[in-house]
């Protein structure tokens, strides 16, 4: 089933007038983002874009919050060893679903800690274990070095390591923008040469899916909405990805037999189109589909719930949906299980 959900706060007059709909803590936050002067995300190096996103973490997110699990992995990866963390509302549970997070940053910047109140928010509200996974980073380690990590992590989880403490029957993979590219090439990876539990649900949120077509929001919204066509050149070219490649973009491979999906995107994004025809693909390929938009909100808001209030409520939406989509596929897993 294909659940479509758009939210109805559009107005009139931003239409009449030809233009986006912004809302009002967003276009405050833009008009802030924008009045500051210094070098942009891709005027710098890596190291310099790293320490800015970092940095913004505490003024634009949340606070972690309290939780009853937070426990550092390592992870053994193809390359060494792969940084991990472990977000559980609980501080022991029962066998059941493991989420895996990719954490956004156009392969380039951010880690754990810059998502860590957004991972540590899923297990609160999906009532699942969360490991955010620190895969390495471009230009230091190109593509295909963060695929590779990834699909090596989820496998990690699903083997059942006794330092994670949590008995995976599933899994549950998702991410943000670069994550949720790696979330939709963990799930072929992992469909193509299964691991020990199967993924039984891709969540992607704002995914770059297609980067062999120029869609027309990556014209519309080239400037000015936080995330830049510019910002993303850069991201390309210190990852300088395989396009002809499923995991340097998904949308080349195939999608008959993909998990479930639950994807939701951001109406002024300059990758907003990607996320849409992902989507609309995953129909045509027969995978059942939930899609959200969030209207009037940019790239990255799910770490922007501070300075960005209303993006807490795309948040609910979106893990409501996840776990609406878990509910219903463990059971369909465990119903098939009790029958074969």
């Amino acid at each position: 089933m294909t659940d479509t959900l758009i939210r109805a706060d559009d107005t009139d007059a931003a239409a009449n007038a030809g233009k986006p709909y912004v809302r009002p803590d967003v276009r405050g936050f833009l008009d802030y983002l924008n009045s500051v002067e210094g070098p942009k995300t891709h005027e710098g190096t890596a190291e310099a874009a790293r320490a800015m996103y970092l940095g913004m973490k505490d003024v634009a997110d949340l606070p972690v919050g309290e939780l009853a699990t937070i426990k550092d992995l390592t992870i053994p990866g193809p390359a060494g060893d792969i940084p991990a963390r472990l977000f559980d509302v609980r501080e022991s549970r029962e066998p059941g679903p493991v989420v895996v997070f990719f954490h956004g940053g156009g392969f380039v910047i951010g880690n754990i800690d810059t998502h860590a109140s957004f991972t540590a928010e899923m297990s609160r509200q999906l009532d699942l274990p969360v490991v955010s996974i620190d895969y390495r980073l471009a230009p230091e380690h190109r593509f295909p070095a963060a695929p590779a990590d990834c699909e090596a992590a989820a496998r990690w989880v699903a083997s059942n390591p006794p330092e994670l403490g949590r008995t995976a029957t599933s899994l549950v993979l998702s991410g943000d923008s670069a994550g949720g590219t790696l979330t939709i090439t963990t799930a072929m990876g992992l469909r193509d040469e299964p691991a020990l539990v199967p993924v039984i649900v891709q969540a992607p949120m704002y995914p770059a899916a297609d980067m062999n077509k120029v869609y027309p929001s990556f014209d519309d919204y080239a400037e000015g909405f936080l995330l830049t066509r510019d910002t993303m050149i850069w991201f390309a070219e210190h990852y300088q990805a395989d396009f002809t490649h499923f995991q340097g973009s998904p949308m080349v491979g195939s999608l008959t037999g993909l998990p479930p999906a639950v994807i939701i995107t951001a109406s002024l994004d300059p990758i907003r189109d990607q996320g849409r025809a992902y989507a609309a693909a995953l129909v045509l390929a027969g995978v059942p589909v939930t899609f959200r938009e969030a209207v009037g909100n940019v790239h990255g808001f799910i770490t922007l719930r501070q300075a960005i209030p209303s993006s807490s409520g795309d948040v609910a939406g979106y893990l409501a949906a996840v776990k609406d989509a878990v509910v219903e596929a463990e059971g369909q897993r465990v119903m098939a299980q009790a029958a074969g």
